[in-house]
């Protein structure tokens, strides 16, 4: 990316844009994986009364700091969640910890030098579940610095379950609405080392669909995307006490 300041700073914001509702709109992805790692299919379906299927059981209360260990095809790595930097954000990547949601987990769309992407679930009835689950937007507090993570998004108050660890500094992004809720503090070379060679995702470029990774799962990304890497499970470190309903959910 050796363009203009100002026409990489606008490509990159527009791909943010368009990459994340994680399911109302096609989303542009692009998956990367470790050469020949494929993380092992999903052996136990959610039940009616999972909070995987009913997003509205998923409403507690994040404590004021938290810390995730993410075990991936790459190795591990930890994120540390600052819920004052964007309540609502953190109430929700907590939720989805909690309830076991990033479970073989594709990271869809690396792209080098900007930010890696994940959060379509492999299940698609899963993924239907959430795709209207949007919470609202939080005020952007902190900036989009290598390292942080933030929710991907597809305009005001779209937010779902896709998320993004910045590659760089991208604080351009900040201005858009990107709020941080954390930050990686161990193993940020496991995020560095994820497989980035899809690209860019469809239409875009040639890596995948977020439209038909919705509708059919890790099916479709294993077949046609076998080395992207995966996250095989998300563990909260530190819990909160007991927790309470979480504001601002538009279930």
């Amino acid at each position: 990316m050796t363009p203009s300041r100002n026409a990489v700073a606008l490509t990159a914001t527009a791909l943010l844009v368009l990459l994340a509702a994680c399911g109302k709109k096609e989303q542009t992805p692009a998956p990367a994986p470790a050469p020949a790692a494929s993380a092992p299919p999903s052996t136990a379906a959610p039940t009616p009364s999972s909070p995987l299927l009913d997003p509205s059981l998923a409403n507690q209360t994040a404590p004021a700091t938290f810390r995730v260990r993410f075990e991936t095809t790459k190795g591990d790595f930890v994120v540390a969640v600052t819920r004052a930097w964007a309540p609502l954000g953190a109430d929700r990547f907590y939720n989805l910890v909690k309830i076991g949601f990033f479970e073989d987990i594709a990271f869809f769309r690396v792209i080098e030098g900007f930010m890696v992407q994940f959060g379509i679930h492999g299940d698609p009835a899963v993924s239907a579940a959430w795709r209207d689950a949007t919470i609202s937007d939080d005020p952007v507090k902190e900036s989009n610095l290598r390292g942080y993570l933030t929710f991907a998004t597809g305009g005001p108050d779209t937010r779902t379950t896709q998320l993004f660890i910045n590659f760089k500094d991208n604080s351009r992004l900040d201005a858009s609405g990107f709020a941080p809720i954390g930050k990686v503090v161990e193993g940020m070379e496991v995020v560095d080392s994820l497989y980035a060679g899809y690209g860019e995702g469809a239409p875009q470029g040639q890596g995948p669909s977020q439209q038909l990774a919705q509708s059919e799962g890790n099916a479709y990304f294993r077949e046609q995307f076998p080395k992207l890497d995966y996250i095989k499970s998300a563990t909260l470190l530190e819990t909160a006490p007991a927790a309470e309903p979480a504001a601002g959910s538009k279930q």
